[in-house]
């Protein structure tokens, strides 16, 4: 297995297995409008191949809450012929240790708790993604002590330079 950086040329293999692994109509999820027209954290965002041939995904977004900056995971994706293998694992390790090494403070995603407990995730009570959002699902991860303490408020759409 190689782990790589996405690079321009690997979008639309990215884009098409994210359309595999999600329901039709992905992008018209709340977390999405957090993304659009913002540009991904290029350092966080990384693919696994095996002979080439592309095995998974992982990308990370800037976004605000308040004025504390955040990095939104997602989408995360293991080709269904690959999944069970530890691959989704791998990236969210590696990613969040790079995150970490490049000064991000903390992490959110929207997700399945008892998946992204074993990688530290959290419930955030105070964090309100956009609606229609079910607000059990949405998780942090602190990456420096108490990133999280005191803070509360909406998730919002990073601004540019928005950097950790």
């Amino acid at each position: 297995m190689e782990l790589t950086r996405e690079t321009p040329a690997d979008y639309w293999e990215v884009e098409a297995l994210y359309d595999l692994c999600f329901a039709p109509g992905r992008e018209a999820l709340s977390s999405y409008r957090l993304r659009d027209g913002v540009r991904p954290v290029a350092p966080l965002c990384l693919v696994l191949r095996d002979g080439g041939i592309l095995a998974a995904a992982i990308r990370h977004w800037p976004v605000r809450i308040g004025t504390a900056s955040a990095l939104l995971l997602g989408p995360i994706a293991v080709h269904p012929t690959r999944q069970g293998e530890g691959l989704g694992g791998w990236l969210i390790l590696e990613s969040v240790e790079r995150a970490r090494a490049e000064g991000w403070a903390r992490v959110l995603l929207v997700g399945d708790e008892p998946y992204y407990s074993r990688f530290g995730f959290r419930r955030l009570d105070r964090i309100e993604m956009p609606a229609p959002t079910n607000p059990e699902r949405v998780l942090g991860l602190a990456l420096q002590p108490d990133a999280w303490a005191g803070l509360r408020g909406k998730v919002d759409k990073a601004l540019p330079r928005d950097e950790p």
